[in-house]
């Protein structure tokens, strides 16, 4: 049917054609029509016929349409044809209607959609070009075809809704929509566009993807706006589109403002785009970013990227080992490898943006530096800083800087770094030189939260990476080894430790680069030559085949050591040796060897005894050595407690069983042999009860021997060893651990000496000292030290005894301790220039240890000769440090002088033998378990029968204060926070761990559990401090006069109560606790305190409700604390609490604190004021913390400088402020750098404003600043009645800076606010007036009393109030009020106001400031004078309208 329908068509229309022609024409055509029917083509239609006539010949089935001629030419002929046709315009209804027919079919359809052939022969090849349109793209292009084409065209679509292109298919909406791109001329482009949208909203999701990315060509300039904000419109409907929108959007041409809209609709989708598709969009917002808000926009893209989406796949794939199906764990593992490229390819754009995008590299780095919450940062950051570093070199220093700084500020934990190498190794390992970089760069960093952060970043490095990375890693810390810093070494040396024993297969791989620090051992400290054995000896033995090369390496560099005649050499050889001692002599796996285990046995047994026979020949004839040679096997055995085949070290345990008594141990006699200096006696006997087979340990002979030398030539030569007192104490400890060890804990073997007594000397010296001689005195004191420090290892050998009878002697133990320490404070107060002899072996040879010569005289110097020993003693002596210090350090410097205050004040011992620290056995963390008993004070004993006390194990007030203060010290050393210790110089680093060699083989978090789970006893022994000063508050304010009180008990109760703080504030303060890791840790701290208010309710509670609780429990303190210091420290543990965060109420609870102990009058028991430089520092630091937490500082600091100052100046010369005492003469300049400080602080707070501000927000704003220079005026005033130097340096300096501020952030407020509150501005300028004019005189004060510190403060001074009065004029200029400003000269006055005379002498009366005080006056200026004075007075308030 539809052949015939067009042959007859193309008969009529063939006639109607032929007849309608000119005449001179008919033969052409008549010409061609023979050729066609040629061709076989005689009947055909007015389509086909004029397309033909036109150039074209259509082709059906797979042959392309042919064109014969150029395409322009076509389309004139075709036009041409149609315009002239008799029946035109009917004529172009019956050519698009045979069109219509003709794409009926498929294949038909198909060649007029795709390009023609162009038709090549000898007459035409010049003529027509190698590639042509399609058929139906020439038709667009003629102008009376087009509406009728693009219709037919739209109308075809929804015929392929439903087609399935397969892969070799043709996809018809595609080339349709192709049709309408890029043509010359659209006669009605909007109605197309507007057709072309709404086949968008009904289309299936591949053609709404062709018709959307095609937009961009087929639009005219002025339709872009409009589709762009369709397209802004589709995006945030559905996901489907994204990225066919974006594509579209990244190509149109749109102004700034529509170009954010869109970008804005694009960042709304960010969080929840298809994974698939976010590399799309977030490349089209980094595109469209310009400078001016690069900054925003990448901020908003920080917020909105969150690549735990990505994470997700990967915890599919961790569990995919649990999936029962194959094809579900293939689908796992799909979905990862998808999940990871998608991540890798977000980074490849950002990578690209950063490298060729400059506003966009400087835009991130500062958008994550503007970022200051902790809970802000993320992963992201992190990545994107490593890439920033390896992409853009211009930008690295700049990146290391704020990767330095959110390290410090713990912004950037390890645990984040810790999951950015755990789930996107891919992508991290392409910045492999950047972490290698930053890792090397940050070991050297003064910062310890730094330098740990890097050394995570090695760890992470060698398990995520491949094996070229791991060696570089391996390489990059030997060679920090070898550098000799010690930081360095320390840290690498830790990090190669850990990667030991997690990794130990890997890194043998890399064992040859690791040997070769033995090369380098000089540079090594004993403690680090301990590290460097434990893990060569953990490669060694841990595959017997493999390291059999690194044995014997290790044991020709040991045998060369322990022959060595140098004692750092024989030391170093000691601590290796008991190294490989405990990798040897550990116990195997029974699967270890298996066939070849009685091979390895023996083996082992013989490097085992020869190891041990060739350090006991070296070691039997040098006391220090062989004391080292005991601590060093005796911690062998504690920290690889139950690891250790014990058979092995049989012979050696049994031969230290006999030699020990046989040494130190002997029979109790009343009467020893022997003639020494002084008389033997037996002290310190716990069995008096048991006379049969008593014992003593022998020391006054022993150290007889030892200090006097007189030993036997005869029995030196008998015996090869050399027993000495140097050795009582390492070798009981060997000797504890070892039976212990053997016997699962238990000391039966060995508890006879917990109470057996010592064999010493009368102790009471009172009164005796100054008659002995200098060699009497220093025996004494050194019989003292051995047998302090026998005690200290009884107390930590017996500690954790469960048999009442054994605690109660430890108890005594502790008390004899307290007793020693005192008779030893005053022998030593006698003997200047005293050096002990040595507790620790394992330093750097006793030399190491300064000798402490100036000592002695403690008591009759107190602080200053105690300040020159810190200087010697280094770490050591820390107590003193800060004594000339000046009130404004920063709060962690100040933990040296909070623990020894009391003591200092007292005499207490404990604070006079702080700088001996070194010379004592360290107490184990164990001994800490006593702090379980309860507190005896001497209230009890008084009511109580002596007997009742001493069958109830309790612990007295002396014995408490010694425990705490050695707990304090020891959480010092480990916890302080990271991020405010710095590193020591390196030559001071070496010193820092004597006194603390067993603490340091444990990690903080090991120390931190240990003090949680003391909080208990704590918390008991703190309430017990609290009822007690409440009680004696109780009874001053009852008006008792109580002559019994003891002061000294008084003291000794405060000084407890402020150890027992610091270990809080310690504890709360560890920055471990940000670590996710010790979250749970943190909890069960919290859950201890809070369980004091609520018990038994806490389980369950969330961590916020905790740190709530905890902090009411603490704040129940407050009315109890007996000092300023106690008072200052409580107040930091409340904000490290508070800090986890910080909630509004809880800022309200700590100013409010900080401010009732500023309001308190301080008095120590003997009724004087609490002063001093200690006082000063807490002092300030507890006026920053009111300042910071108040809601209202303008009104906080008002307050103080018109309520307090007043008072304190109509007080008596040594009085005080009756709101504040804290407030007087002495303390007065630390207020005024505090107030100052917080005033120009907080002034830079207050925001700026913008012209467009209504009337309102401009006049609170004036309020705010009218307040804070009112407050100005009046600080700067009050320098005319405190003109000392301090308060003179303190105004010049923050003067200038509330003046620049005033500058930059007032004047742009006063510029836009003149107009509408004029007499607000004019009032605020005139009071500022007064405050400048005032500062001005200080200048010349300054330079007539020619102080350096001061004039140094002038010429930025002056040059800042010369701006100032300059801004005043542009400002009244801005207003149009010029003629309301005139300037002066100023006259040079001093403080009083008092003109300098040098000056008058130069100027006459006409250079005086007319009516300068006068209420006319107008904006008075200044200038210079005879060149040498600048500018420095303000303008006043314009007296005439403008």
């Amino acid at each position: 049917m539809f052949s015939k329908r067009k042959l007859s068509k193309a008969d009529a229309s063939g006639e109607i054609c032929k007849s309608d022609l000119p005449k001179t024409k008919k033969s052409r055509i008549s010409d061609k029509e023979k050729a066609s029917a040629y061709s076989g083509v005689e009947n055909e239609g007015v389509f086909e016929g004029l397309l033909r006539t036109s150039g074209i010949v259509l082709k059906a089935g797979e042959g392309q349409n042919e064109i014969a001629v150029d395409q322009i030419t076509f389309q004139k002929k075709l036009c041409l044809a149609l315009e002239k046709h008799p029946t035109y315009p009917d004529v172009v209804k019956q050519f698009v209607s045979g069109l219509e027919s003709h794409i009926k079919d498929r294949n038909q359809f198909k060649n007029c959609l795709l390009p023609c052939a162009p038709v090549r022969t000898e007459g035409s090849r010049a003529l027509v070009h190698s590639y042509c349109e399609s058929l139906i793209k020439l038709l667009l292009g003629i102008k009376i075809l087009q509406p009728a084409v693009v219709t037919l065209l739209l109308e075809k679509i929804p015929e392929f809704f439903f087609d399935i292109v397969g892969t070799f298919g043709t996809n018809f909406p595609r080339l349709i929509v192709n049709q309408f791109k890029w043509l010359d001329k659209l006669l009605d482009s909007q109605d197309l566009v507007k057709k072309l949208m709404q086949m968008v909203s009904v289309s299936p999701v591949p053609i709404q993807h062709d018709i959307i990315t095609s937009l961009p060509e087929i639009l005219e300039d002025s339709q872009q706006s409009e589709v762009a904000r369709e397209l802004s419109c589709l995006l945030k409907q559905g996901r489907r589109l994204t990225v066919p929108i974006l594509d579209a959007l990244s190509r149109l041409d749109l102004d700034g403002d529509l170009q954010a809209e869109v970008r804005q609709s694009a960042m709304t989708i960010v969080p929840s785009v298809k994974l698939e598709d976010l590399p799309v969009v977030v490349k089209f917002i980094l595109h469209n970013v310009n400078a001016a808000d690069a900054v925003e926009v990448i901020s908003d893209l920080r917020k909105s990227l969150d690549l735990s989406s990505c994470v997700l796949p990967l915890q599919i794939l961790g569990s995919q080992k649990k999936l029962k199906s194959q094809v579900q764990a293939s689908s796992s593992m799909s979905q990862v490898t998808t999940s990871q490229n998608c991540v890798k390819l977000l980074f490849d754009v950002i990578k690209l943006a950063v490298r060729f995008q400059k506003d966009v590299c400087g835009a991130w780095i500062k958008a994550i530096e503007n970022s200051t919450s902790v809970s802000d940062h993320k992963v992201l950051d992190l990545i994107v800083l490593l890439l920033i570093h390896s992409t853009n070199t211009k930008s690295r220093k700049q990146t290391e800087k704020v990767l330095s700084s959110k390290i410090r500020l713990g912004c950037l934990p390890e645990q984040l770094m810790q999951n950015a190498f755990q789930n996107h190794s891919t992508v991290i390992k392409d910045y492999f030189p950047s972490i290698l970089a930053l890792a090397q760069m940050f070991l050297h960093s003064a910062y310890p939260a730094v330098v740990s952060f890097g050394s995570c970043m090695y760890k992470q490095a060698f398990a995520a990476f491949d094996s070229y990375s791991q060696q570089e890693v391996v390489t990059a810390l030997v060679t920090h080894v070898c550098s000799g810093n010690e930081t360095e070494v320390d840290i690498s040396l830790d990090v190669l430790t850990d990667l030991v024993m997690l990794h130990t297969s890997l890194l043998m791989r890399y064992a040859t680069f690791v040997k070769t620090i033995l090369d380098s051992t000089q540079k090594l400290n004993p403690c680090q030559i301990r590290k460097l054995f434990h893990i060569l000896s953990t490669l060694a033995f841990s595959q017997r085949q493999e390291g059999s090369y690194i044995q014997d390496d290790m044991h020709m560099v040991i045998r060369k050591w322990l022959s060595s005649t140098v004692p750092n050499h024989k030391q170093m050889g000691i601590i290796g040796a008991v190294t490989m001692i405990g990798s040897v002599a550990l116990k195997r796996n029974e699967g270890d060897g298996s066939l070849e285990r009685p091979e390895l046995n023996g083996e082992r047994d013989g490097q085992l005894s020869t190891l041990l026979e060739l350090v006991g020949f070296c070691c039997e004839k040098n006391p220090e050595v062989l004391a080292l040679y005991y601590d060093e096997l005796a911690s062998l055995i504690e920290k690889q407690k139950g690891k250790l085949d014990l058979q092995l070290l049989e012979e050696f345990g049994k031969s230290l069983v006999e030699d020990f008594p046989s040494d130190f141990v002997v029979d109790l006699n009343p009467t020893v042999d022997g003639s020494f200096l002084f008389p033997v006696k037996s002290l310190y006997n716990l069995d008096e009860d048991e006379s049969q087979g008593a014992i003593a340990i022998n020391l006054l002979p022993l150290v007889s021997q030892s200090e006097l030398g007189k030993v036997a030539d005869g029995t030196s030569n008998q015996s090869k060893r050399v027993v000495s007192p140097l050795c009582l104490s390492p070798c009981f400890r060997l000797l504890r651990l070892y039976t212990g060890e053997q016997n699962s804990g238990s000391l039966e073997e060995i508890d006879a000496l917990l109470g057996c007594p010592l064999y010493l000397t009368d102790l009471e010296v009172e009164g005796k000292l100054d008659s002995l001689s200098k060699q009497e005195r220093e025996f004494l004191c050194s019989l003292l030290f051995y047998a302090l420090n026998w005690f200290r290892e009884v107390v930590n050998a017996f500690c954790q005894q469960q048999d009442a009878e054994m605690k109660g002697k430890v108890l005594t133990r502790l008390q004899n301790i307290t007793e020693l320490q005192n008779v030893l404070g005053k022998c030593l107060a006698a003997t200047p220039g005293y050096v002990p002899p040595p507790a620790t072996f394992d330093s750097e040879g006793l030399e190491a240890v300064p000798s402490i010569n100036a000592v002695g005289p403690l008591r009759k110097r107190n602080g200053r000769k105690k300040k020159a020993d810190a200087s010697k003693v280094g770490s050591a002596d820390r107590s003193q440090a800060d004594d000339s210090s000046e009130g404004n350090q920063p709060d962690t410097e100040l933990s040296e002088l909070e623990k020894t205050a009391a003591e200092r004040e007292t005499g207490n011992p404990l604070a006079q033998l702080q700088s001996y620290r070194p010379y004592f056995r360290e107490l184990d963390l164990e001994v800490f378990t006593v702090l379980h008993c309860g507190l005896l004070t001497k209230s009890v004993l008084d009511t109580e029968m002596h007997t009742e006390a001493r069958e109830v194990v309790q612990l007295g007030p002396a014995e408490l204060c010694f425990l705490l203060d050695d707990l304090c010290w020891k959480l010092e050393h480990v916890l302080t926070p990271g991020s405010t210790r710095r590193v020591p110089f390196p030559k001071e680093r070496g010193y820092k761990d004597i006194g603390f060699s067993h603490l340091c083989q444990r990690s903080p978090k090991e120390v931190a559990t240990c003090v949680v789970n003391l909080l208990k006893p704590l918390c008991n022994h703190m309430e017990n401090m609290h009822n007690y000063f409440q009680a004696i508050d109780l009874q001053n304010r009852g008006g008792e006069d109580d002559p019994e009180v003891n002061i000294q008990e008084h003291q000794l109760m405060s000084s407890c109560y402020q150890q027992l703080l610091l270990t809080f504030r310690s504890l709360f303060a560890w920055n471990g606790f940000s670590q996710h890791e010790n979250t749970d840790l943190l909890r069960s701290g919290l859950q201890v305190l809070a369980d004091r208010l609520k018990p038994g309710e806490t389980e369950f509670l969330p961590l916020e409700e905790l740190i709530s609780e905890s902090f009411h429990y603490l704040l129940n303190f407050q009315q109890s604390v007996p000092s300023f210091h106690c008072a200052f420290i409580l107040t930091q543990l409340l904000i490290a609490i508070a800090d986890k965060p910080m909630a509004g109420w809880k800022k309200e609870k700590m100013a409010s604190l900080a401010k009732q102990f500023l309001c308190q009058s301080w008095v120590k028991p003997s009724g004087d004021q609490e002063k001093g430089s200690q006082f000063n520092s807490a002092l300030h630091t507890l006026l920053c913390v009111y300042l910071e937490h108040t809601d209202n500082i303008l009104k906080a600091i008002e307050d103080i400088s018109s309520v307090g100052v007043p008072e304190l100046i109509s007080s008596a010369k040594d009085g005080c402020s009756s709101t504040y005492p804290t407030l007087s003469r002495q303390t007065f300049p630390i207020f005024f750098r505090v107030m100052m400080a917080q005033l120009e602080r907080s002034v830079k707070s207050i925001s700026p404003g913008k012209p467009s501000d209504s009337s309102e927000v401009q006049l609170e704003k004036l309020l705010q600043w009218n307040i804070a220079v009112r407050n100005f005026h009046i600080l700067v005033n009050l320098v005319k009645v405190f003109d000392s130097r301090p308060v003179l340096n303190i105004c010049l300096k923050y003067g200038r800076l509330f003046v620049e501020a005033f500058l930059k952030l007032a004047m742009p407020l006063l510029d836009y606010s003149f107009k509408k509150h004029r007499d607000d501005v004019q009032s605020l300028l005139k009071t500022l007036q007064l405050s400048t004019r005032q500062l001005h005189h200080m200048c010349g004060h300054s330079k007539i009393r020619q102080d350096i510190g001061l004039t140094n403060h002038v010429p930025l001074l002056k040059k800042s109030l010369e701006q100032f009065v300059y801004r005043v004029k542009a400002m009244l200029a801005f207003n149009h009020c010029q003629e309301a400003f005139w300037m002066g000269i100023l006259k040079n006055r001093d403080l009083q106001g008092e003109e300098i005379m040098t000056q008058a002498s130069e100027e006459k009366d006409s250079d005086e400031e007319g009516s300068a005080d006068s209420a006319a006056e107008e904006p008075s200026g200044s200038g210079t004078e005879d060149s040498a004075e600048e500018a420095a007075a303000g303008p006043g308030s314009p007296g005439a309208e403008p």
